[in-house]
């Protein structure tokens, strides 16, 4: 997700990681407004466990360091597709990943998350299942109460397939759906889900783009890609997003 202060400053960053909560770009960690756009990624998870499973031993994953909710949260079910969008199955957080966390200590779209495998958010009519997982994770994660992003306001743009290694493991093989929300929203970020995060103009963006591949930060593989395919061509018609609208094509990255 991205969150910006005005249409022409469009976008925020978030480095996304369980750990302390540093704010950057914020006086103090209390409630917060974040203005105008939003913009979510959630995934569906294509099935790739079994082709994993045929040439590496699946390890022992030591959960030891996390809290509850980071360890239910990787038993929360989600929905395994194939490469064309098809549901084929459930599978935990947990064996999806195989990581306790990908790319912690990251700039990234603020809200990334996964519709679950239950009745509500299998719902395929307008894409209204991971609308709703798009609301409830902007809760979990930014604090967004729910009546101020209900799913009727948020839009469907397109899909994006996506697949990223962290090592020889751990990784992520998805079908990202893409969700925008022009609105005004209270940020109350979970420490346990945001360590800071920061609002930036369309320039401030390229500039924290260059410190990335400059190896001054590090961005989310993710959003590397995004940005570079698709965000600049989207914020320059922020009033005219309609013929960016494509759920007929999933683009290959």
């Amino acid at each position: 997700m991205w969150c910006g202060l005005a249409p022409a400053r469009a976008i925020g960053c978030v480095a996304r990681g369980w750990g302390q909560w540093a704010v950057r770009a914020a006086d103090n960690a209390g409630s917060r407004r974040a203005r105008e756009w939003v913009v979510v990624r959630v995934r569906r998870t294509l099935s790739v466990l079994g082709q994993i499973r045929h040439f590496v031993m699946m390890p022992e994953i030591n959960t030891d360091h996390l809290d509850e909710q980071q360890v239910q949260l990787l038993a929360e079910m989600c929905i395994l597709i194939d490469e064309n969008d098809n549901k084929i199955g459930a599978e935990t957080k947990k064996n999806c990943h195989l990581n306790e966390n990908i790319d912690k200590g990251c700039f990234t779209n603020t809200c990334c998350s996964h519709p679950l495998s239950n009745p509500d958010e299998l719902e395929e009519n307008d894409a209204l299942g991971v609308k709703r997982a798009a609301q409830r994770r902007l809760k979990a994660e930014l604090g967004i109460p729910l009546e101020q992003v209900p799913p009727e306001e948020i839009n469907y743009l397109t899909r994006i397939y996506y697949k990223a290694q962290s090592d020889g493991i751990w990784g992520e093989h998805e079908i990202d759906y893409i969700l925008f929300v022009r609105k005004n929203v209270t940020l109350n970020p979970d420490p346990n889900e945001i360590k800071s995060y920061c609002y930036v103009s369309k320039e401030e963006l390229k500039e924290l783009l260059k410190k990335a591949a400059n190896g001054e930060i590090k961005i989310t593989p993710w959003f590397q890609i995004i940005a570079e395919t698709f965000l600049f061509k989207w914020w320059d018609n922020l009033n005219h997003l309609n013929q960016f609208v494509d759920r007929e094509k999933i683009h290959r990255m």
